[in-house]
């Protein structure tokens, strides 16, 4: 699939067990910016209908979800997971829903989080700002790569 034409926004969603982190990309795809979080518990509105009504808010043309793979190339219980929630998403919103590795986004929304000089509570700001390292890690890859899609993240 060729992702060179697609202009618009992009939402990224960095799924945990907890909590979803969410971005959302300006319309020309260029940079991503933390959105918010949406809370799994069972007080709040189903988690995945909260994020396709971000997508549907934020009118994107694409939803891209980090996929969590192991720091030896394989696919463990989180990322099985991330795949069900971007199963389920798909079923939720008319565009399409793709993965992206999402290695090493958290640790660097906490690195950016103590560069700025304050402490960031993971709850309100890391989620949110992992959403966006991820986001920024797929519009950069497809900027720079011609159109291939990066399942993995190969650079």
């Amino acid at each position: 699939m060729n992702n060179t034409n697609t202009t618009g926004r992009v939402l990224g969603v960095d799924p945990g067990s907890r909590r979803i982190g969410v971005a959302v990309s300006d319309p020309s795809g260029l940079l991503a910016s933390p959105l918010q979080v949406v809370d799994r518990s069972r007080s709040a509105p189903p988690a995945l209908e909260e994020v396709a009504r971000l997508a549907r808010d934020y009118a994107v043309v694409r939803i891209i979800i980090g996929l969590p793979i192991g720091l030896n190339g394989q696919e463990g219980r989180a990322a099985r997971a991330a795949r069900r929630d971007g199963g389920v998403l798909a079923t939720l919103v008319d565009v399409p829903v793709e993965f992206h590795d999402e290695r090493f986004t958290t640790v660097t929304a906490e690195r950016l989080g103590r560069e700025r000089g304050r402490r960031v509570d993971r709850a309100t700001e890391i989620d949110k700002m992992a959403a966006a390292v991820l986001l920024q890690s797929w519009l950069d890859a497809r900027r720079g790569s011609a159109g291939e899609i990066h399942h993995r993240g190969e650079q």
